[in-house]
Parts: C-alpha cells; sequence; structure tokens
C-alpha cells in the first residue's frame, strides 16, 4: 500500500492548522505547541528514529548509546520548537525578530557585504535555518534561499509562501543556476544547505565518506563570491544565535572536492556546537552505503 499521498495530506493538514496553533503572540506557548506535536509524530515514525540512532552512533562512536539517545530525544523536542517558529514567522514582525536573535561574527558578514561580491552563504540543517530568510533582509541584504520542492505541489507552494514572508526569494534548486548567477552578480546574498545525501562526489563527514553536492564550490570558482559558513542555532526559549565563521575563498589550487571538503569541516564544526538541533533524521549516508564506502 502507498502511504505517500496519505503523508502528503497529513503534512498540508499540520501547516494548514498550523496557522491557528502556531500564529498566537505568544512564541514560548507555540514552541511547546510544536513539541508536543514532534513528539507524538516521532513515536509513530520508526523509519526514522532507526535512521536517527544509526546517524548518530556513525558520527559520535565515542558516546554512549544512552548519551545518543538522550541526543536524539532533545532533536525530537528541537524540531517541535522549530516548527512552530517557522509556522509563525508570518506574523513575527522585524522587532520582535531582533529581539530574539543575538548575531557573532557580524563584523564578519559585514566585512563580506563590503566587498560587493555577492555572498553565498551556507549552512546546513542545523539549528533554525529557516530564520535566516528573514534575519539578511533585517541585515539590509536581499536574500535569495535554493530549496529542493516538497514531493507535494501544494506543500511547496504552501512552505514557500511562508518561507517569502519576510523578503526570502526562493530559487526551485532544479533550475536555480541562471537566477543564482545573476543575483550574486547584483551583490545579493545566496543561502545553499548542501549537507543532504547526494552522489556528485564522496568526501568526509564525521569522519566518514558522504555523498555531496558541489554546487557551492563550483558557483564560487565561476564568480568568485566569498562562501560565508553560518548557522543560527536556538539558545533558550524562543531566543537565537546567528553565527559567522571567515569566509572560504579558494586558493588556485582548490578543486570542487577540496572546497566542499572545507565546507563540511565547518559544518561539522558546527553541528558539534549543538548536535540536538541537526537533522540526524536524514539518510545523509544513504548513496555511501550503496557504493560500500561504509
Amino acid at each position: 500500500m502507498n502511504f505517500k499521498p496519505l503523508v502528503h495530506k497529513l503534512g498540508l493538514g499540520v501547516l494548514n492548522a498550523g496557522e491557528k496553533w502556531f500564529q498566537i503572540p505568544d512564541l514560548t506557548k507555540a514552541e511547546l505547541r510544536g513539541r508536543k506535536l514532534s513528539r507524538f509524530a516521532f513515536r509513530l515514525d520508526k523509519k526514522h528514529r532507526n535512521r536517527s540512532k544509526a546517524n548518530l552512533a556513525l558520527a559520535f562512536p565515542e558516546r554512549s548509546e544512552a548519551e545518543r539517545d538522550e541526543l536524539c530525544r532533545k532533536m525530537v523536542d528541537h524540531f517541535g520548537f522549530i516548527l512552530a517558529d517557522f509556522v509563525r514567522s508570518p506574523i513575527r514582525g522585524d522587532e520582535e525578530f531582533l529581539a530574539s536573535m543575538e548575531i557573532e561574527g557580524r563584523e564578519i558578514f559585514e566585512r563580506v557585504v563590503a566587498e560587493g561580491k555577492g555572498i553565498i552563504a551556507v549552512t546546513g540543517h542545523l539549528g533554525n535555518w529557516e530564520r535566516s530568510g528573514q534575519l539578511f533582509p533585517v541585515l539590509g541584504v536581499a536574500a535569495h534561499g535554493i530549496a529542493r520542492d516538497a514531493n507535494d505541489d501544494e506543500i511547496t507552494t504552501k512552505v514557500n509562501s511562508i518561507r517569502s514572508a519576510r523578503g526570502l526569494q526562493v530559487l526551485s534548486r532544479g533550475n536555480a543556476i541562471r537566477e543564482t548567477l545573476l543575483s550574486l552578480r547584483k551583490g545579493d546574498l545566496i543561502v545553499i544547505m548542501p549537507d543532504q545525501n547526494d552522489d556528485k562526489i564522496f568526501i568526509p563527514f564525521f569522519g566518514h565518506p558522504a555523498g555531496t553536492v558541489t554546487g557551492p564550490a563550483v558557483i564560487h570558482q565561476k564568480t568568485g563570491s566569498p562562501i560565508l559558513p553560518f548557522c543560527i542555532l536556538r539558545s533558550g526559549p524562543g531566543q537565537y544565535r546567528a553565527i559567522f565563521h571567515e569566509p572560504i575563498v579558494a586558493s588556485d589550487d582548490d578543486t570542487p572536492e577540496t572546497l566542499m571538503t572545507r565546507i563540511n569541516e565547518e559544518l561539522e564544526a558546527m553541528i558539534r556546537l549543538a548536535p540536538e538541533q541537526y537533522l540526524w533524521m536524514h539518510d545523509r549516508w544513504k548513496n555511501a552505503r550503496r557504493q560500500g564506502l561504509l
């Protein structure tokens, strides 16, 4: 029996109902509602429970099973919190947003903006990446996000409408190259998340070969736009901290593989700051297993 249509309907139902559940003045109350929903869904989702535990064992073999199980429980709560924050974002004004954000490395960000070459902002499925859609416009930079479409058109439309509510322009991953190059030439910022399973190259991620895209590296070498690693971590109820790392700029000897290895190292360093806030449910090493690399 094909359960995907049912799953898609449930996902769309959550997004639609979420406007009533989560678009309320009290963010902390909205977060607790999100946590309740996330815990319930995860109890029913054996596939992603098992994948999360397997990924955590790969990434943190030095930790005990009990410690990894605790990370998994905290991850479930975290994604309930950020689900609520995301669905609530259309009613969140810039004043409230700035009051809830601490920015570390702002001088790095401003220096890169001042270069005027456009910015390839690289992050992972860590913390609350969706807040970047409001962060960069608030900081005065036009921002575009490259995102993979959902399997359901209605869900894609709904998610992208929420993402664009505060200024982010969403580019479909399948046909974003031209728009990306034009935006960077104008000095805009492109948000890319290259931490999902792919088959372009296999490079280390938490000490194991992982199928990885080459897009950020190729775009950087074509345009000269610096690669700016960043993340937005949840620091408490309704509170977040954006962290900018020093930009990555290719040398003459760099290849897409060496550049993406450097990006993976930056992503891993940020994930280690708050491993409970990473999307361990995603099958990051799927193609590596298929290739017999694990």
